[in-house]
């Protein structure tokens, strides 16, 4: 094998970081599962990694609460919507949540709404742009109740902003405990979803530009705007080595 063989595969076999993300979880009591328990204290090698970690947790805190409820946070269907604006491409999802999307104790998998989440995302950020795309990130995904088995849940996705080479969507499910007449429908979880648009043989395309129409989705294009520009600053200013 050459020099320039070998070279190339090395190349082939190196390893890339590809998703990085930080989950959290809380522990439930087994008799009383809307009880949260205590978590066991962490032993951290460095004081840094403590305080880190505790910005970042309240930081989520404050996003979860201000995205549990918004004005206007009900996507309605329009007709004959212009294109490229937010009621042209928003999609709804509506799924009955049956045993084996459930743990053990008749709560949906996290991962399953995520799944579900992710391909409303999808199909607003298609619908947008008429291209291949794919997910690019995905701004904290928010539990804010629990989703029972029985359950029929609505998942909606509706465009926020748009720069030159990609697209936010923010994502909405509710859940509606049909077979318990005692609970209101409930907002279950929420997230912002990134995506970008790609050409066929994989190339960034540009995006067209979101055209808001109402005051409610101009301010939500500048909200999106700002988290734009935050997680720019932040990938180029905090980029780390890959491993």
């Amino acid at each position: 094998m050459s020099p320039s063989s070998r070279s190339r595969a090395h190349r082939a076999r190196t390893k890339k970081l590809t998703n990085k993300a930080t989950l959290w979880y809380v522990p439930l009591s087994l008799k009383n599962v809307d009880k949260v328990l205590e978590v066991p204290p962490v032993v951290y090698s460095r004081q840094e990694q403590e305080e880190e970690g505790r910005r970042r947790y309240e930081a989520q805190k404050l996003e979860r609460m201000q995205t549990k409820w918004r004005n206007g946070d009900i996507t309605q269907p329009i007709l004959n919507p212009e294109p490229n604006t937010v009621s042209y491409s928003q999609s709804s999802l509506i799924h009955l949540v049956g045993p084996s999307d459930c743990t053990l104790h008749g709560f949906v998998h996290g991962g399953v709404t995520m799944k579900l989440m992710d391909e409303v995302a999808g199909i607003v950020a298609a619908r947008h742009c008429k291209t291949n795309i794919v997910t690019a990130s995905v701004d904290a995904i928010n539990f804010h109740d629990k989703i029972r088995k029985g359950c029929v849940i609505t998942i909606s996705g509706r465009m926020t902003f748009t720069s030159n080479k990609s697209m936010e969507i923010e994502v909405l499910v509710d859940a509606d405990p049909v077979v318990d007449n005692s609970q209101e429908r409930y907002r279950a979880a929420s997230a912002f979803f990134t995506y970008v648009s790609l050409s066929q043989d994989g190339r960034s395309l540009p995006v067209p530009q979101l055209v808001p129409e109402t005051e409610d989705e101009k301010k939500r294009f500048e909200e999106g705007k700002g988290r734009y520009l935050q997680m720019k600053a932040k990938r180029q200013g905090q980029a780390e080595p890959q491993p």
